[in-house]
């Protein structure tokens, strides 16, 4: 099969030591950085809310049992609050990803393929 022009170039396969290379490098320290700081908090905050429901639905179960309205009581609220917080979670990540981590990791892919996007 012939090449055409509108065919991308193919990345070149980088050594090992390249990789190394770029592993230590600032960009990819920072690019670790970003990636640590939204991870690690929210993943503190998010157990930290899963566990208060897990231990509230274990030994709160006056308060779990109280009615809202109708046959709506604390305890569905809060468990159907973890999938809100689930899906709110994953939604923030993908954006902070779209805005931070990706256009930086493009670069450093770039740099190391020797392509350009």
């Amino acid at each position: 099969m012939t090449r055409t022009d509108t065919e991308a170039p193919q990345p070149r396969t980088p050594s090992a030591d390249e990789w190394l290379a770029v592993q230590a490098s600032p960009q990819f320290q920072e690019l670790r950085h970003r990636l640590r700081r939204f991870i690690f908090p929210m993943t503190a905050l998010f157990l930290v809310w899963y566990l208060s429901y897990v231990l509230l639905g274990a030994y709160a179960h006056d308060f779990m049992a109280r009615q809202v309205f109708g046959n709506i009581n604390v305890g569905l609220l809060l468990g159907l609050g973890q999938f809100v917080s689930t899906f709110l979670i994953t939604g923030l990540y993908v954006r902070f990803a779209n805005r931070e981590l990706d256009p930086r990791a493009a670069a450093i892919r770039e740099e190391l393929e020797g392509t350009q996007a």
